[in-house]
């Protein structure tokens, strides 16, 4: 009798392509007309806002990253 053996492959997702511009914390002030740019990186100290990444000195966001924050807070809402 012959065994059937099966093979579980991972595959890395296709990455994404990189967005054409990144946003500035001025971007996310403007964009949800927060009071300053101070609001942006105090929801970076308390983890509270959009996943952000450093460019040097130069905080960014991916517009992909603040999309899925802001449907994250729209489910947490209607929850």
């Amino acid at each position: 009798m012959a065994s059937r053996s099966s093979t579980v492959v991972d595959v890395a997702p296709e990455p994404r392509p990189l967005p054409s511009r990144y946003l500035t914390p001025d971007d996310l002030v403007a964009m949800f007309d927060l009071p300053s740019v101070e609001t942006v990186y105090q929801w970076r100290r308390k983890r509270t806002g959009p996943r952000g990444f450093r460019v040097g000195r130069h905080l960014r966001y991916d517009p992909v990253d603040v999309q899925a924050w802001v449907e994250s807070l729209r489910e947490g809402a209607a929850a």
